[in-house]
């Protein structure tokens, strides 16, 4: 088994993890271009992390203006196996309230102008995404959560808008007719990626408002957000500590086969791949390559 070494990705509002000991900072360079910020090397408990603001410290990165293929495959560079992703997000739930952590389980595509896979022509491949959260994963960040005493609800669909603006009443109430229980504007392509890169994967997502279908709450600004986001990052930063403290030193096979997502995804025979592709996908297929 491959020792485990946790990813964060953090949201809005978390733009550091508090706690990291013998932190090292390396700026990593990948062929999809620059990640967000320099990754952030240390250790909680025992535990290996690499932490990486997902706009950038500063809050420079627009959720359309992220490399999210950069910052998977730096990820990947670091030797992540498990990545966790913490993102602000809006509720279509009464009893998903501001302030509420969701463990989602599904998400729905709704971006339309970012990348969103490492293949394309001259190496084409389809990863499964029917499930793609990790659950052992998911069941290790549910624990810590209830270790810490921070509610949080596991399950639940995402979707993910492109941004940045926020949603119109139209859309808002139109997701919700559909069953979608919170909306962000970065799970996607970041899960798709994470996939396509082996990698279990999971989202907190930080409920920050009810978006604009609740009648009272009919327009979500700016400022009433970014109070309950710096609410949420201090809980946040005490469950990924605890979720550090108790991970396991081994990576735990991932029960919806992240893993081994590319046995059976690549269509395009090896003969047919185009080398300078192959190039930039060294990090992201080195195991199936070795393999063969």
């Amino acid at each position: 088994m491959a020792k485990a070494i946790v990813g964060i990705i953090g949201g809005s509002g978390v733009y550091d993890l508090p706690g990291l000991e013998g932190v090292r900072e390396e700026r990593i360079v990948t062929p999809w271009g620059e990640p967000s910020d320099a990754l952030r090397f240390g250790e909680i408990g025992g535990a290996k992390a690499v932490f990486l603001p997902r706009h950038g410290r500063g809050h420079a990165l627009s959720p359309s203006g992220i490399n999210y293929r950069a910052n998977i495959d730096a990820m990947k560079r670091a030797g992540v196996t498990d990545l966790v992703s913490v993102s602000a997000c809006g509720s279509f739930r009464e009893d998903f309230p501001p302030g509420h952590f969701v463990l989602v389980d599904q998400y729905v595509d709704r971006t339309f102008a970012r990348e969103s896979s490492f293949f394309g022509n001259g190496c084409v491949a389809h990863v499964s995404m029917a499930r793609p959260v990790s659950p052992a994963l998911v069941a290790r960040v549910e624990a810590a959560a209830r270790a810490e005493g921070i509610a949080c609800a596991r399950g639940g669909t995402y979707v993910c808008m492109e941004g940045p603006q926020f949603s119109s009443l139209a859309e808002s109430l139109t997701y919700k007719g559909l069953g979608y229980d919170v909306i962000g504007m970065t799970a996607m392509p970041e899960a798709k990626l994470a996939r396509e890169a082996e990698m279990s994967y999971a989202t907190i997502a930080m409920v920050t408002d009810f978006d604009c279908w609740r009648p009272g709450h009919d327009a979500v600004d700016v400022a009433s957000v970014i109070k309950v986001v710096h609410e949420n990052a201090g809980k946040a930063a005490r469950l990924l500590a605890r979720l550090l403290r108790d991970f396991p030193d081994e990576h735990e096979p991932c029960p919806a086969g992240s893993d081994r997502a590319l046995d059976t995804a690549l269509i395009t025979p090896p003969a047919a791949r185009d080398p300078a592709l192959l190039a930039k996908l060294d990090a992201i297929i080195a195991r199936v390559t070795k393999a063969g």
